[in-house]
């Protein structure tokens, strides 16, 4: 019986441990020309992800169907909320694999203990280190005040647009982790009573 209720409480730890095992934050957008500052009439979209884990910001962004020609920069955005412009944080390169086209995919990881990741303007608004910058960016970040972006030729504020949002755990994860506390619970009972 006591074996059993090991189990119970290892496996609910697990469930519990493991969605922080893969990432400290995970924040989620879909680019539209309608988020952006002024709106805008594109039929382009776009999703982004964007995994934080330590010091490490992955982004996986794509999109599809720029009407204003090809992607000229896309970035990361800081600090404002829905509605409002804001100066960029972290650029997305053409030299880190940005796809200078109408419709792509870009998959890169930033090292945000480097001073290279952030623009010049940022930097300096943020103590002029990397750590400043760091520190300001996450807490926009989690406060909900990021937001990425791409722009184009005929767009150069930004075709489309999507304000970053942390994504919270999977109900799935919750449910089981309920199912193994409302287990654990049962067998103290069962225990209880004999």
């Amino acid at each position: 019986m006591t074996r059993n209720i090991a189990l119970v409480i290892l496996l609910a730890g697990a469930l519990l441990a493991a969605p922080h095992a893969k990432a400290d934050a995970i924040f989620t957008a879909t680019l539209l020309g309608s988020n952006e500052v002024p709106p805008n009439a594109s039929t382009a979209t776009g999703t982004i992800t964007v995994t934080l884990i330590g010091d490490f910001l992955s982004v996986d962004e794509m999109f599809s169907g720029l009407i204003g020609g090809p992607a000229t920069a896309a970035h990361i955005h800081c600090c404002a909320g829905p509605g409002v412009a804001a100066g960029v944080a972290v650029p997305f390169t053409f030299i880190t694999g940005f796809p200078a086209s109408t419709s792509g995919a870009y998959d890169h990881t930033f090292d945000l203990t480097s001073t290279a990741v952030y623009t010049s303007t940022f930097l300096n608004a943020n103590g002029g280190t990397a750590a400043g910058a760091e520190n300001a960016l996450l807490a926009a970040m989690f406060a909900g005040l990021t937001y990425a972006n791409i722009h184009d030729a005929t767009f150069p504020g930004g075709e489309i647009r999507g304000q970053l949002i942390q994504q919270t755990p999977e109900p799935s994860a919750l449910m089981l982790l309920g199912m193994g506390l409302t287990g654990l619970v049962a067998l103290r009972k069962r225990r209880t009573a004999k």
